[in-house]
Order: C-alpha cells, then sequence, then structure tokens
C-alpha cells in the first residue's frame, strides 16, 4: 500500500534552502520515492491551516518511506533541513484498495 510523507515548511534562510532542494530527489529514488508535491501556490479551501511550503512524496509503502527519512542517504539533505528551515513532517498510509 503506498505512503505519503507530507511535510509542512517554513524557510527561513532561502538564501540557503536550495542547497537543501537540490540534494532531495536523488535520496528518494533508492527508496522507490516521488513528489507528488513540492512547493508550489496553496489555496485553503476551509479551517486555519497556512501551510508555508508543502511537500507531499509518495513511496510504495511505510516502511519504506520511513527507510527513507531516517536513511544515511538522506541525512546530509536532513540536516541541512533542520538548519534552513522550521516545520512538521508526517508519515501517513494510503487508501488501500476498493
Amino acid at each position: 500500500m503506498p505512503a505519503y510523507v507530507i511535510a509542512d515548511v517554513t524557510v527561513t534562510d532561502p538564501e540557503h534552502y536550495p542547497d537543501y532542494v537540490r540534494l532531495v530527489p536523488a535520496t528518494l529514488e533508492p527508496f522507490g520515492g516521488r513528489f507528488i508535491v513540492r512547493g508550489g501556490p496553496v489555496e485553503v479551501a476551509e479551517g486555519s491551516w497556512q501551510p508555508q511550503r508543502l511537500v507531499v512524496i509518495e513511496f510504495p509503502s511505510l516502511d519504506r518511506a520511513k527507510a527513507w527519512y531516517h536513511s544515511t542517504e538522506y541525512a546530509p539533505a536532513r540536516e541541512l533541513r533542520w538548519k534552513y528551515s522550521n516545520g512538521n513532517i508526517l508519515f501517513v498510509e494510503g487508501a488501500a484498495p476498493a
């Protein structure tokens, strides 16, 4: 069953944040990850959530999503994200086929 990493990121250092953005794609491939949403405009339809930079990454399974997040491949990029932004990261399983 697919799973997703959902991130709501507030960039605190826009000059250096692109260093993080450039590193991430190569870290996804070994884990079967692919971007579904990668920033862009957000329009709130209901509620008070005001995401800053919304990112959704799809993985083949929750195990693969967590393996990517905790991997040595992603670690250098994660350190940059922590340095240049603040945010919330979620793991969520996709819907089971009907």
